[in-house]
């Protein structure tokens, strides 16, 4: 039996609404098309304009592979798309962050290096040059914002499908996402997009690239960058929006790389065992701002004495940035993000049922290794 989507439909609108005063009063709006969950639909079945925008689209696409080895087996795939004859290619930051070796597969299974020239962590988009023999197709940005309504075509590898068609509908222009470490201001259409399209392009029916593929919404109400472990449907797709006057790819092509702040803390997996208000550390990375300044990991503590001696789970809670409230985990994040690399920021910890200020100097979020052991 399937799921029905009203619920995470609802579920998300309590979410946005929780957020909206953080947009500076604009009137927020949703646009919600309450039609079945999106489905696939191979080349041969889409309609006939359709199917003539993808042919024109897919040359222009690419699979985007990380590996361990300069040429060795993918680790991880996503998508991207030429946007110069020359090799410039733009795909989503999260598919390339973090990455050793880079190399981007076109349609006729030529398969060449790259190298990162810029990006933009907060927007989640970024600028490769692939190692490219001669010209390559290449996709126009477009010239003017979309609208919402018009059909959209993305082009992605998820499935385990190979540069296939994604298609769909415009329904919200400037989205907001619920989650603080996810592009604000993004499209959102109902393609049905998963794991694998992270990059790929959004074009309109005149073929010009109007969005970069970033996250997605699932029918369970969760959302997702590049996971998608059990495969639930996908309700919605949320794309960058880009367009040919874009200062923001400008300033990537040039070779600029735009991080975010970061403190390399994470958060705890008791959070509501802890209780109160306040985003609870589970871990504070080692070498990071935060183990600079003091802040602590989660831990056990002795309590009683003799043959009653127990132990008790304890946090470091942070409860403002700056003088501002925190209420939980996302909004620290939120916070952190509305500053710069390099800030030094005054966090109030409770600590030990004690007030606590702790400054930290915000250092860029690739310098923290988040998989130490």
């Amino acid at each position: 039996m399937r799921r029905s989507p009203w619920l995470p439909i609802l579920l998300l609108v309590a979410v946005g609404l929780y957020f909206a005063p953080r947009e500076s009063g604009r009137p927020f709006e949703f646009n919600f098309d309450f039609s079945p969950i999106p489905r696939l639909q191979s080349p041969a079945d889409l309609p006939a304009e359709a199917q003539d925008l993808f042919r024109k689209t897919r040359p222009a696409s690419v699979r985007v592979e990380q590996s361990q080895d300069v040429y060795g087996a993918p680790d991880a795939i996503g998508t991207g798309f030429f946007i110069d004859s020359k090799g410039t290619l733009l795909t989503a930051y999260h598919v390339i962050e973090g990455a050793k070796f880079l190399n981007v597969t076109t349609v006729s299974r030529q398969r060449f290096r790259a190298e990162v020239v810029g990006f933009d962590a907060a927007r989640d988009v970024a600028v490769l040059k692939a190692n490219v023999r001669g010209t390559v197709p290449y996709l126009q940005l477009a010239e003017r914002s979309p609208r919402i309504g018009e059909r959209v075509l993305a082009v992605g590898n998820s499935r385990g499908q190979f540069l296939q068609p994604r298609r769909g509908r415009l329904l919200r222009l400037g989205a907001e996402a619920a989650r603080a470490d996810f592009p604000q201001g993004t499209l959102e259409m109902n393609a049905p997009l998963a794991p694998g399209d992270s990059g790929g392009p959004i074009v309109d029916s005149a073929g010009r690239a109007i969005g970069v593929v970033s996250y997605i919404r699932l029918a369970d109400g969760a959302f997702g960058l590049n996971q998608n472990p059990d495969d639930v449907e996908t309700l919605a797709s949320y794309a960058v929006p880009v367009t040919s006057v874009d200062e923001t790819v400008r300033a990537l092509r040039r070779g600029e790389k735009r991080d975010v702040p970061a403190l390399g803390v994470s958060e705890s997996q008791h959070a509501s065992f802890l209780g109160g208000r306040g985003a609870v550390i589970g871990r504070v990375y080692a070498g990071t701002p935060a183990a600079e300044a003091g802040l602590r990991s989660e831990r056990a503590v002795p309590e009683g004495s003799g043959d009653n001696t127990d132990r008790r789970l304890v946090a470091d809670v942070v409860v403002a940035v700056d003088g501002q409230p925190t209420g939980n985990f996302n909004d620290l994040l939120f916070q952190i993000r509305q500053k710069r690399v390099g800030e030094t920021v005054a966090l109030t910890v409770l600590r030990d049922g004690k007030r606590v200020k702790v400054d930290v100097k915000l250092a860029p979020r690739a310098s923290i290794n988040y998989d130490q052991p």
